[in-house]
């Protein structure tokens, strides 16, 4: 993470101290860095060597308005999976011909909205979908733009949570059966086939499920053009890795680049990528305040002030998060620590058996690499106030989400007359 070092002893975020920002807002609170965020942005765009393609921004992975607008200046699309999402990809200024709209859940409501707004393709995800999506699209008159979801059966990334191209995940269509749909879709009303479209998982720092998903794509898409099938556009996903631990090799950007390029480029298809987490992950930080520090005699507990429902992917993935302190210690007497949170779970951790130095109460620390399906996944578990967002840009800040405290959260209950 080169936006976040130490300086003089103190943690900073590109030019600023993050205690000094801790010092103006209530912790626990996001950090992010503006120019982190439009770094990867350029590094993914300048490994690329094809003709036409589009990078869609994977909304899910962060849905702040300012990230969203950040990438949408420097020329991004956006991959969508709700009504919501596809609202703030276009509040953003994402352009409508630049967005696709994925997931296997897409209600008629969903649907029609999606229509309306022109949106460049759907990434269809089952038969019973394209179906609905024919009946939709010819009440309105309009012929939507398909691209079919083909399930590979490609095993890639570490976590079952996060793949999404094994047989027995719930996204795509069987790729055994790519031939037979496309022959059904091509025969509904309302439907305008136009590409294919794959994603394999998340979080993935091996080029070899990659290379097997493109040398897929590349037979099927031959084998659908010889049954007269225009595939002009191939959406490969994303699932790019990142780097969580220290001792982690994260996929080489530049690697994925030439690939993409030498598998795909002959096609003469526009090619969409959809990444999320390799350009968000490490944009950010989590700030936290310790509240206690508790020693048993089978362990040693720091206590923060955030919690799982601020960040849930410890718990949740059993994902890993290297946790600093924001003022740089160097003594070579450490301990471990739990880190742990105020809510009435044993899944409220953050990480175990980390190493630290001497900590105090009211020493602030950092959770690193939060920027990817960190907020998005928050919730107001224990009635805990939603916390505030900071986009960090030189040596200025400014918030990009309010705090919402408990009494606005409480004050949206509404009791019956008759309770």
């Amino acid at each position: 993470m080169s936006s976040f070092n130490y300086e003089n002893g103190e943690l900073k975020i590109e030019d600023i101290n993050l205690s000094e920002i801790a010092k103006k807002i209530k912790t626990p609170f996001y950090c992010y860095s503006y120019n982190h965020l439009k770094e990867q942005y350029s590094k993914l765009d300048q490994s690329i060597n094809l003709a036409d393609y589009h990078i869609c921004y994977s909304i899910k992975s962060n849905s702040n308005q300012s990230i969203i607008k950040t990438f949408s200046k420097l020329g991004s699309g956006a991959d969508v999976v709700s009504m919501g999402e596809l609202k703030r990809a276009l509040k953003a200024g994402i352009p409508s011909q630049k967005i696709v709209f994925s997931g296997i859940g897409k209600s008629s409501e969903e649907i029609e909205f999606a229509i309306k707004n022109n949106i460049l393709m759907f990434n269809v995800e089952s038969i019973g979908e394209l179906k609905k999506l024919s009946n939709e699209s010819s009440k309105l008159n309009i012929e939507s733009q398909v691209a079919l979801r083909i399930n590979p059966d490609i095993s890639a990334g570490a976590n079952e949570k996060i793949s999404t191209g094994k047989a027995q995940d719930k996204f795509g269509i069987d790729w055994k059966n790519a031939v037979e749909s496309y022959e059904l879709a091509s025969k509904l009303p309302g439907i305008k086939i136009i590409g294919i479209d794959v994603h394999i998982g998340s979080q993935i720092n091996d080029i070899e499920p990659f290379r097997k998903s493109f040398d897929l794509l590349v037979e099927i898409i031959e084998i659908l053009r010889a049954k007269g099938h225009q595939i002009n556009v191939l959406d490969v996903g994303g699932g790019l890795g990142v780097k969580y631990h220290p001792n982690e090799i994260p996929l080489n950007v530049n690697d994925y680049g030439a690939l993409l390029s030498e598998k795909l480029g002959g096609l003469g298809c526009k090619i969409i990528i959809e990444p999320g987490r390799l350009l968000t992950a490490n944009s950010a930080v989590l700030i936290t305040k310790t509240l206690y520090i508790k020693n048993t005699e089978s362990n040693n507990f720091i206590i923060v002030d955030a919690a799982m429902n601020d960040f849930i992917r410890p718990t949740l993935y059993g994902a890993y998060h290297e946790i600093i302190p924001i003022k740089e210690n160097k003594e070579n007497n450490l301990l471990d620590y739990d880190i742990v949170g105020p809510v009435c779970e044993s899944g409220d951790f953050f990480g175990k058996k980390i190493k630290l130095g001497k900590i105090d109460e009211d020493d602030l620390m950092a959770i690193k690499s939060v920027g990817a399906y960190g907020s998005v996944l928050s919730s107001n578990y224990n009635t805990r106030a939603s916390i505030n967002e900071i986009l960090v840009n030189n040596k200025n800040f400014e918030i990009i989400r309010n705090r919402i405290e408990d009494d606005e959260i409480i004050n949206r209950d509404k009791i019956p007359d008759w309770v």
